[in-house]
């Protein structure tokens, strides 16, 4: 049982960000069902990260002093019943309801999951284990466009019975530490986690995610309307991303181990910059889709070089990671709704930002970050 609860850290990893793209291939027969415009379909994934983002604000602290076991299964059971109302939604603000309860049990799963994952393995190994988390989350991130779209194919509230089955199964089956709050010899405060270091990572986390792997999104408005493809093939594209991610997962965590988080997270935030640049440009689907899997190796170097240094030794518990987690999805939830009008002006511009953003933005803040330190 205890084997199994291990594994469970790792495949509760892909959740939260599976439930925040699972309408990203869905866009317009959600439209059409509902009976609004794509652009405002595309809120639906915004009502999701938003509470996501937001609850995670205190969740971790709140979990630390509940006891993890406890509020993770409590989160999962939360989802399910989401998951449920988003099933039978008759209506576009029932939809989005069960949208925000979903964000909101999953911010009670995720950074509790990465919490309890730092505290059962050695520091020396705590990078290659983050790479397996992350993997996963982009696993997550990736597969649910692809379930999505191919679940729209015939009905997508198909793809919210399969969320709720995948909920079920993992909150049944629990996570190492039981229901002891993991005090770590002091009772959680809230004003530790939203300490000025850890919301710079926070910020790098957020802009690293929103302007790359959370692009998921725009990706798919140009393969329909540029390339022509329908919503399954749309999904099975974007999936190129998480399954990148998951075949470099050892090697960027065995990278974070022995180069280093911060130069792990420059490398990524760089490079990614420049592949969302050419993704907006390259006129030709295969290359496209092979930019957007190396986008799947940059997100995971950022990504997993954070996490390493909030749980590192001289990093936080649940409550920090939880900050951290919450401003990363926070970048997320904010893309859609910044890019997609932005998308339908001028769809060039709408991949130069979040580019520019990315190759600039975190290095700066990854340098202010450390000159505070010093």
């Amino acid at each position: 049982m205890v084997a199994l609860r291990r594994a469970a850290l790792f495949l509760g990893a892909f959740l939260g960000p599976f439930g925040g793209g699972l309408t990203a291939a869905m866009l317009p027969e959600l439209g059409a069902d509902f009976a609004v415009p794509t652009a405002t379909a595309s809120v639906s994934i915004t009502a999701y990260l938003l509470p996501f983002a937001g609850v995670m604000l205190v969740s971790g602290t709140l979990g630390d002093r509940w006891g993890r076991g406890r509020t993770v299964v409590a989160g999962y059971a939360l989802y399910v019943v989401a998951s449920l109302v988003c099933v039978l939604a008759v209506s576009w603000p029932v939809f989005l309801a069960g949208r925000a309860l979903q964000g909101t049990a999953n911010a009670f799963t995720t950074p509790l999951l990465l919490a309890a994952l730092a505290a059962a393995v050695e520091p020396d190994r705590l990078g290659r284990a983050l790479g397996w988390f992350g993997s996963l989350q982009a696993a997550g991130q990736t597969s649910a466009p692809l379930f999505g779209g191919l679940a729209a194919e015939v009905d997508w509230r198909w793809a919210f019975c399969g969320a709720a089955v995948v909920a079920l199964g993992l909150g049944a089956v629990g996570i190492p530490g039981g229901s002891t709050p993991a005090t770590g010899g002091g009772r959680p405060r809230l004003r530790t986690a939203w300490s000025p270091p850890v919301l710079r990572l926070g910020l790098v986390a957020g802009i690293g995610w929103g302007c790359l792997a959370g692009l998921n999104f725009l990706l798919a408005l140009r393969l329909e309307e540029q390339f022509g493809l329908g919503a399954g093939p749309r999904g099975l594209v974007l999936t190129a991303l998480g399954v990148a991610g998951i075949l470099t997962a050892r090697l960027i965590g065995g990278a974070v181990d022995r180069l280093g988080a911060r130069r792990c997270v420059l490398a990524g935030a760089v490079g990614g910059g420049v592949l969302v640049a050419l993704i907006g440009v390259v006129p030709v689907l295969g290359v496209v889709v092979a930019l957007w899997a190396l986008g799947g190796v940059c997100s995971q170097l950022v990504l997993v070089g954070v996490n390493a240094l909030v749980l590192g030794p001289a990093g936080g518990g649940g409550g920090a990671v939880s900050v951290v987690q919450a401003v990363r999805f926070a970048g997320t939830a904010a893309s859609p709704v910044a890019l997609t009008p932005v998308y339908h002006a001028d769809p060039l511009v709408a991949f130069l930002a979040p580019a520019a953003l990315l190759a600039a933005g975190a290095p700066a803040v990854l340098a202010l970050d450390r000159a505070r330190r010093a």
